[in-house]
């Protein structure tokens, strides 16, 4: 996190008061760069950068070849045109050397503008000067469609917030007193609503909450990776497509900061990405997709489905996508602190909680390193709590190695998180060194827990077979199972009640990774138009 002194030695920061500095301290983005390391690709969402260290180069492919079109050095900034105009971002920015860069995303420009107007004025001038006939363009604040009115401390908020984030739903939030105010959301028409549950936010928002028909070829519950693939193909392929998701499309995969292992992104992927672009694709080509819905039982014969509050729809064909949830860590009182300083999984919106903070994350997998490496750019500190000898049995290589190079984070080994204290939210952990026994107390404010995950399927019929870990069985394993009564073998993803397939993370023996989900989703609609096939 950088400091106000180091913001007051930047010219464009120079004449900022301390109040301002501080607030612009605890907003931005502090990136530190390696060389060949990119702050921003070229067509990603508009925002201000700042070099203040180093030296970065701003490139642009033309005729399929990256070409570099202008160096940026300490104190000179890129996106001042895109920011003023309104458009993404028309150049990548590398690092040619190590190097330290701001990231000033559009909130907090415009929020700093009202503050002190003679910083969009600066940048004004420079983005006229970038662009040739820029004539007096101001970009304006575009009014969010909803207004959440209460403490950050209140856990709802915390879970509204990420709703909204996650469904793509513009917004802004309002920090009042806990003691003084619950939780109000206030509409762009100026409806308010007071303690709204999440699906009354999603329906005065607009969210589709209420499937538009009764009966569908197929059924996808869950709207991770897998459910969406499944979503694209089924609409693309002529089915009438219904996906169930119980809070925001992406699933868990949807949390991720970045994945950067996924085929077709060189220099990886959000998971919030990925999912928007899935949802869009599958909404574009016909798909309907639900949310803050729950399928609660599914008759194996007929495949109909009862949806939380009793409503039911009929499915020819139902496809179990619902992936897995973050495993819960058993500490005294950890319920009292969930959403509130304990946070299971994260994802891109938590990271307000991180800012200026010492944040500790206990687990040592993929999701985990990506966090820490995501919020190493917005809190003090960040700590990974590990109970292995190392990182190596259950993280990526490539992020073992960002994480070592990495000053702003740390790495504990052969430790715990044993105990946890404060008054009306998080304030103090206990942790012990199980090589020494040494306990020791921290203040810590943002714990972040992801310790693996596991399938919630209790809620399935008995004629769903599933292992002994709660997975579902599929194909050969459903046979050999004995609880496939059919005279014709399954299909390759179906289970042991005929017409029901899974895919994806909820299935036993898959591959727990993005882009095999994402293929099985693909399979899966191949193996639907086989079954369907069969029964007409």
């Amino acid at each position: 996190m950088i400091s106000a002194a180091e913001l007051s030695a930047i010219p464009l920061f120079a004449e900022l008061t301390a109040e301002q500095l501080d607030f612009l301290a605890r907003a931005v983005e502090d990136i530190q760069l390696l060389p060949g390391e990119y702050a921003v690709h070229e067509g990603d969402d508009r925002a201000l950068f700042v070099v203040v260290d180093g030296r970065v180069d701003l490139t642009k492919e033309v005729n399929g070849v990256e070409r570099v079109i202008g160096p940026r050095g300490p104190g000179e900034l890129y996106g001042e045109v895109p920011v003023m105009l309104s458009m993404a971002m028309p150049a990548s920015c590398v690092a040619v050397e190590p190097s330290r860069m701001l990231k000033v995303d559009v909130g907090t420009f415009f929020t700093l503008a009202g503050m002190a107007p003679q910083v969009v004025a600066t940048v004004g001038a420079l983005a006229k000067g970038r662009m040739e006939g820029l004539k007096e363009i101001a970009a304006e604040k575009p009014t969010p469609d909803v207004v959440v009115v209460g403490p950050l401390v209140d856990p709802r908020v915390h879970e509204l917030r990420t709703f909204l984030h996650r469904n793509r739903v513009t917004f802004e939030t309002v920090n009042t007193a806990a003691a003084a105010h619950g939780l109000e959301v206030e509409l762009a028409d100026g409806t308010r609503l007071v303690d709204p549950t999440v699906r009354e936010v999603a329906l005065a928002a607009g969210l589709p909450v209420v499937p538009a028909h009764d009966d569908y070829d197929v059924v996808i519950i869950g709207g991770g990776p897998t459910g969406l693939t499944a979503a694209v193909n089924g609409a693309a392929e002529g089915l009438r497509t219904l996906v169930v998701e119980r809070f925001a499309p992406g699933g868990q995969a949807g949390t991720s900061t970045r994945i950067e292992n996924y085929t077709g992104f060189p220099f990886g992927v959000s998971g919030d990405e990925l999912a928007s672009k899935a949802l869009r694709q599958a909404r574009r080509l016909g798909a309907e997709i639900v949310v803050t819905r729950g399928v609660e039982a599914i008759d194996p014969l007929t495949r109909t489905l009862t949806l939380d509050g009793g409503a039911q729809i009929g499915a020819r064909v139902a496809l179990l996508t619902s992936g897995v949830e973050w495993r819960h860590v058993e500490l005294d009182a950890i319920d009292r602190f969930v959403g509130n300083g304990v946070y299971y999984g994260a994802a891109r919106s938590d990271s307000g909680l991180a800012h200026g903070k010492d944040v500790v994350i206990i687990g040592a997998g993929n999701s985990a390193g990506q966090a820490a490496l995501f919020f190493s750019r917005h809190a003090r500190s960040v700590t990974l709590v590990v109970r292995g000898e190392s990182l190596a049995a259950s993280m990526s290589q490539y992020l073992i190695d960002q994480i070592g190079s990495n000053r702003h984070v740390s790495v504990e080994t052969r430790s715990e998180v044993v105990a946890l204290h404060g008054q009306d939210s998080l304030e103090q952990i206990e942790t012990v060194d199980r090589r020494t026994g040494t306990v020791a107390v921290r203040r810590v404010e943002v714990l972040f827990v992801m310790i693996g995950a596991d399938a919630v399927t209790s809620w399935l019929p008995d004629e769903v077979a599933r292992d002994e870990h709660g997975y579902v069985l599929t194909g050969p394993d459903a046979r050999r199972s004995g609880a496939w009564t059919s005279a014709r073998e399954p299909f390759a993803l179906e289970t042991t009640a005929p017409g029901i397939f899974a895919a994806g993370d909820v299935r036993s023996g898959s591959v727990k990774r993005v882009a095999a989900g994402v293929g099985e989703g693909g399979m899966a609609i191949a193996f639907v138009h086989q079954f369907l096939a069969l029964t007409t």
